[in-house]
């Protein structure tokens, strides 16, 4: 145990002792004055409490508050023990059965304990339990409850320690952190001695193999990556458990309970102990200030407390990243120090001969196989000694190429060494074309990129060779649409490009794998999803100082002229065409001719299309939708059929023509009379903006709802191939119905995800939404939409007060989660990039009823709305917007469009968010998508 200073600050146990022995007074016990004991241990354990918090607040260190903790809770329990045994069951000379020993285990009989975790106690007994024993049990434990203490306790007797501990390696640990706290002390040392004898000594490589394995499993279950931002910082890879297992494998096999004495047995050096030591100390105190937060025994660094906790261990924002990115950076590298801590003590268990193979990857390699330079021992390279790399260095890059190519594993002792050597790697290795030829052939090899990378990046070469890549290890996005730190994304996103250059994805997303296939550049690519993110974190738009970065960093890897330029454009681009598909029309031709005056060739559109996929993909698990890869697989056949002139978009007239006869030869069943007057009904663009199957079905909602002589009729269908619903609403034009019905969808719990408005010559509209449920997938039930359809009918015909219902939704909606993140409002105005509608651009933060206070704005503005497109990023969302005057024109003046700005500023935020004064009225670039909100995509 840490030692506690001032101990009697905490708990003076005599002076307890004291008060309690002055409430039973010559009498002695009765259950009448239970109540006056217990308020007294109660008071005492509150002000050690208090203590240990007050010194934490002053100190900020978490060790101190285990140990002070630790020592509140052994105090209180002796004099509990003392209580029971000597003033309510007092007994003069006990029997052997009767002897009792009080004993802490887990972590509290480490000495650890935080702050609201449980007390584990176990009180030990020679032989079967006894009535008294079973009284003093109870007594202690009904006590402790009282006093508000959580309490996981057993009454055992050696001979049961033993046999459960053969069968359970989660109790046998547990054991091995006993404790003596007070009681029959001799009772305790035979059974450390049994204990020792007959579960210990010789059971070294038994005890290591199941220990491991346990971790491998908590880490499949916790999702085997420590780069999650947000973190189970007890149980999650690289975290204290881990810790704890390394603490553990050492005290069975070494009997040392102290790190530092690991040093004289030449397991861990001096630098190892102090590495040990600054992550325990670390992760205790942000397990501590989790646990002070919460008020409960938390475990997880949500994003709520990340920023709270940063600012109280004093991390202060820096120059492109800020406290709270710099807190959770300190985290993720101590997560990585816990698994070099792993790997060495493997290293030294096998040299040491304890176990056979104690840390191994997935992979075995045939035995025999020979590799040129270097050792395989049980399908594991390996050099003969640290002096191997110091000879040549290459060997450094080479082994990890070797490792890929061969299917071998690499030793711990290697990993060790490599640790050690990388000093090595300066200006004149990273300028070595043969090495980031090396370097090259791992990242573009067709046998898993994505493991190779991350040993690489485990290891520490990754970022020593490429100094920009080593900027973004550990660096996360504080936001809650990034799952991964930056470096733990771009192995990802390497990995999926490879298994859709495999074919893996073919049924998933067959334009991009056949895009993949026809791609001429491949080096270019792999290179490009490589440097994608790199430039993250410098305080400047990511997309052009990669871009610039490219130029750099390309040559140096070998690659061509022409190479480095297709690099540097696919990184400067890496985000138009998802800001492209997912916040524009792709119907509108205009759309079309922006992106592909941006792409100009088919290569590049090959290039970007699976660059885009790979990267979206990478960001986390519920990212990638087949929403968006409907979306992008439309802009990519769009810009397809641009590019090999298929499309043709100047003779307007002659298209609205064509698509006009294919409609009527698709209503062939209907009267020409009928057939006339539908298609007399639409005007000219809204014939262009929808596909033949979405026209013919809008044709019969018409005709039914005239049949049936209704002035309002809802209709929905699931797309099965992008999951998702369109809900088509058929009513008569007046203001503001488009934000009613995005109000009503909003009280009814959906996600409107793009939407198309279209109004008939005859005063009539035909309005379509895709929508998503809560859990991003359409929605099917029959009594959901029902309830949808419902409340449009309401709000359409004035029965339902929509403001004021969803401001009674928004009460309490925000989640713990999402309080601490604040989006800057952002509206930008353009009028370059649509010939025929004004496009505006609304960011801020996502709420109930977000679209529908903007849309309400534009109704009051005069603004009709053409066409909306929903995006969201994590907490904020992107809307965008096509939309005319009441003359059916752009809006040009200057100050109708200040106007705009400002109206839309209010209605985006309500709440106060920060502003931004970003506004573009003119676009001086030809890019499809706005600059300022680049940083929020991946």
């Amino acid at each position: 145990m840490n030692e506690v200073a001032y101990q009697r600050r905490i708990l003076n146990r005599r002076k307890l002792k004291a008060s309690v022995d002055d409430i039973l007074g010559e009498k002695g016990y009765d259950t009448n004055k239970r109540p006056q004991i217990v308020q007294c241990l109660k008071g005492a354990l509150h002000e050690g409490q208090e203590e240990v918090l007050t010194r934490f607040e002053t100190s900020g260190r978490g060790p101190d508050v285990f140990a002070g903790n630790a020592f509140l809770t052994d105090q209180l329990v002796r004099v509990i023990f003392e209580i029971a045994t000597e003033r309510v069951y007092p007994t003069a000379n006990k029997t052997t059965s009767e002897q009792l020993s009080v004993v802490a285990v887990g972590g509290y009989g480490r000495g650890q304990l935080a702050p609201h975790s449980d007390v584990d106690l176990m009180f030990l007994q020679p032989y079967k339990q006894t009535p008294y024993i079973e009284q003093v049990v109870e007594f202690i434990l009904y006590m402790l409850w009282d006093l508000g203490l959580k309490v996981g306790h057993s009454t055992r007797s050696i001979d049961d320690c033993l046999r459960l501990s053969k069968r359970d390696i989660t109790i046998q640990t547990s054991l091995l952190d006993a404790r003596w706290l007070w009681g029959d002390q001799k009772l305790f040392g035979d059974f450390y001695r049994r204990f020792q004898s007959e579960l210990v000594d010789g059971h070294g490589p038994k005890f290591v193999e199941d220990k491991l394995a346990e971790r491998d499993g908590r880490h499949e279950r916790m999702g085997d990556t420590r780069y999650v931002v947000e973190p189970n910082i007890k149980e999650g890879k690289g975290g204290l458990r881990d810790l704890q297992t390394l603490y553990w494998l050492t005290k069975f096999l070494y009997g040392v309970s102290d790190v530092a004495d690991l040093v004289p047995l030449g397991v861990f050096t001096t630098q190892d102990v102090n590495r040990f030591t600054k992550a325990q100390d670390f992760l205790w105190t942000v397990r501590c200030h989790l646990h002070y937060l919460a008020g409960r025994p938390e475990e997880r660094l949500t994003f709520d407390v990340q920023k709270t906790i940063s600012e109280r261990m004093t991390y202060a924002e820096r120059e492109g990243i800020s406290g709270v990115e710099r807190f959770m950076k300190h985290y993720f590298l101590i997560a990585k120090d816990v698994g070099d801590l792993t790997r060495v003590l493997c290293a030294v268990l096998e040299d040491q001969q304890k176990k056979r193979s104690l840390f191994r990857l997935p992979g075995l390699a045939l035995l025999g196989t020979k590799v040129e330079g270097f050792q395989v021992d049980q399908g594991r390279i390996t050099v003969d000694s640290e002096n191997a790399f110091r000879a040549e260095p290459l060997k450094l890059l080479r082994i990890f190429a070797e490792a890929q190519e061969h299917d071998l594993d690499i030793h711990p002792q290697a990993l060790r060494f490599i640790s050690k050597s990388l000093n090595l790697i300066g200006h004149e290795f990273r300028q070595d074309p043969q090495a980031n030829e090396i370097f090259m052939r791992v990242m573009t090899s067709r046998k898993e990129p994505e493991k190779a990378l991350r040993r690489l990046n485990e290891a520490g070469v990754f970022g020593k060779f490429v100094p920009d890549f080593g900027r973004v290890v550990a660096q996360m996005q504080f936001d809650m649409y990034h799952t991964y730190t930056v470096d733990e994304h771009t192995i990802r996103a390497l990995g999926i490009l490879s298994r859709i250059e495999a074919g893996a994805y073919a049924h998933d997303m067959p334009n991009v794998t056949q895009a993949m296939r026809e791609v001429h550049s491949r080096r270019a690519l792999y290179v490009a999803v490589f440097l994608h993110d790199i430039a993250k974190g410098r305080g400047g738009d990511h997309s052009e100082l990669g871009a610039e970065l490219a130029l750099e960093l390309c040559p140096r890897f070998g690659l061509s002229g022409e190479e480095t330029e297709t690099v540097s454009w696919l990184v400067r681009e890496h985000l138009t065409m998802s800001d492209t598909a997912f916040k524009r029309d792709v119907d509108d031709p205009q759309t079309i001719k922006g992106f592909v005056k941006i792409v100009k060739s088919m290569e590049r559109l090959r290039l970007l299309t699976v660059l885009t996929c790979a990267d979206i993909r990478a960001v986390g698990p519920s990212t990638w939708t087949n929403w968006k890869s409907g979306l992008l697989r439309g802009l990519y056949l769009r810009a397809l059929e641009a590019l090999s002139a298929d499309m043709v978009t100047e003779n307007r007239t002659q298209r609205i023509a064509l698509v006009k006869d294919r409609l009527r030869g698709a209503l062939v069943a209907w009267p020409a009379a009928d057939i006339d007057e539908h298609i007399s009904m639409g005007y000219p663009g809204y014939w262009l903006s929808y596909d033949l199957e979405a026209l013919v079905r809008h044709a019969n909602i018409v005709r039914k709802a005239k049949s049936k002589k209704r002035n309002l009729l809802i209709e929905s269908r699931v797309d099965d191939e992008f999951e998702y619903s369109e809900i088509t609403i058929y009513a008569p034009d007046h203001p503001g119905i488009f934000s009613e019905m995005a109000g009503a969808m909003a009280l009814s719990g959906v996600t409107i995800v793009d939407a198309k408005i279209a109004t008939m010559s005859d005063g009539m509209v035909l309005d379509s939404f895709s929508v998503l449920d809560a859990h991003e997938r359409a929605v099917t039930r029959p009594d959901k939409l029902k309830r949808i359809y419902q409340r449009i009918e309401n709000v359409l015909a004035g029965k339902l007060q929509i403001k004021q219902e969803l401001e009674t939704a928004r009460r309490g909606a925000l989640s713990r989660r999402e309080e601490p993140f604040s989006v800057a409002s952002r509206v930008i105005i353009d009028n370059k990039l649509s010939t025929t509608n004004t496009i505006i651009e609304v960011n801020g933060r996502d709420r109930v009823g977000f679209l529908y206070d903007v849309t309400s704005a534009l109704t009051e503005l005069g603004l009709k709305i053409s066409s909306a497109h929903i995006t969201t990023f994590g907490e904020e969302v992107v809307d965008t917007f096509y939309v005319k005057d009441i003359f059916g024109l752009k809006v040009t003046h200057d100050s109708k469009i200040e106007k705009i700005r400002e109206a839309l500023m209010d209605a985006v935020a309500p709440t106060k968010e920060p502003r931004s004064k970003e506004f573009v009225t003119e676009r001086t670039q030809e890019k499809a998508a706005p600059k300022p909100v680049r940083e929020h995509a991946s």
